[in-house]
């Protein structure tokens, strides 16, 4: 668990991934040397990674689906042979209707039934069910997804995406080292990362490992809803724990994620789930086992 200090690092670090050091010391009346030691402490632990997420969109990802296979015996090799795919941002082995779970995020509706074939050739594979997202109202490495998202897309030439690219590994990299690795001066590099950042192509934030924050539950719930389903969707993103909202069609009209310290918040966050105002009908699964969990995408550079 984080102590006090680490907890408000990291909340600074989740809005703004390459925030200074100085600026870490003025908001947490700590001294510069202190926070820089922090900091370096929670990377090397591997509690918290400073990574840039791209936006679907700048990536070129518009076809999203949630899969839920159907596995005749041993649900673990189904779901490595799911994390081999490069497609795949996320795997799961759950106790519930399916034995493992994967989100599929790809360049458009060919590429996903492609995954889709691919999945149901797995062995041990003798059915799946996919809901095909429209919306991601809350995503699980981008909280604020909806107000993160560009107005519109970014021009990027080649340096752009190679300096995303190397922002996805690394958020923190300096300018000098960026710099050299693209082949431009520091300044130039500087101004085309604050533009990229500007625009809304990349956000730089801390990515908290579960367990540092006392997470040791996580679930998904899958709704059908009577109404308007954003309106259930942007209730259900406020909800303490709910970490992943999207909207969509197939088996649901609405998939949420959850976490939670202990079996009774997480049963507690999935009832204020179920019982939101046009909920009429729920389907839960515990994650026992997230075997891939990545959200970074290849950038082609043209």
């Amino acid at each position: 668990m984080l102590d006090t200090t680490d907890a408000a690092l990291v909340r600074e670090l989740q809005r703004d991934g390459r925030v200074s050091y100085q600026r870490l010391s003025e908001l947490l009346g700590i001294s510069r040397e202190a926070a820089r030691a922090r900091v370096q402490r929670l990377l090397t632990r591997g509690e918290v990674r400073i990574v840039g997420i791209v936006p679907s969109a700048v990536a070129g990802i518009e076809a999203v689906a949630h899969v839920s296979l159907d596995v005749a015996g041993a649900g673990a090799p189904v779901a490595a042979a799911a994390a081999a795919r490069r497609a795949a941002c996320f795997v799961s082995c759950t106790a519930g209707p399916q034995s493992v779970i994967v989100e599929v995020r790809v360049a458009d509706a060919a590429a996903l039934e492609e995954e889709f074939a691919a999945l149901r050739a797995a062995p041990g594979v003798r059915g799946v069910e996919v809901f095909r997202c429209t919306e991601l109202v809350r995503d699980a490495y981008s909280p604020a997804v909806a107000e993160a998202r560009p107005a519109a897309v970014p021009r990027l030439d080649r340096t752009d995406r190679r300096l995303l690219g190397l922002l996805q590994a690394d958020g923190r990299a300096g300018f000098a080292a960026l710099a050299e690795r693209v082949g431009l001066s520091q300044p130039a590099t500087r101004a085309r990362v604050l533009r990229l950042l500007t625009e809304g192509a990349v956000h730089v934030t801390g990515l908290v490992e579960s367990r540092a924050l006392g997470v040791r539950e996580a679930a998904g719930l899958g709704l059908g809803v009577l109404g308007p389903v954003r309106e259930v969707a942007r209730a259900a993103a406020e909800l303490p724990g709910v970490n992943y909202v999207a909207t969509g069609h197939g088996r649901f009209d609405v998939v949420c994620g959850l976490d939670a310290p202990d079996r009774t918040a997480l049963l507690a966050g999935l009832e204020a789930v179920r019982a939101l105002p046009g909920v009429v009908r729920s389907e839960s699964w515990v994650h026992l086992a997230i075997v891939k969990e990545s959200y970074t995408y290849d950038l082609p550079i043209e």
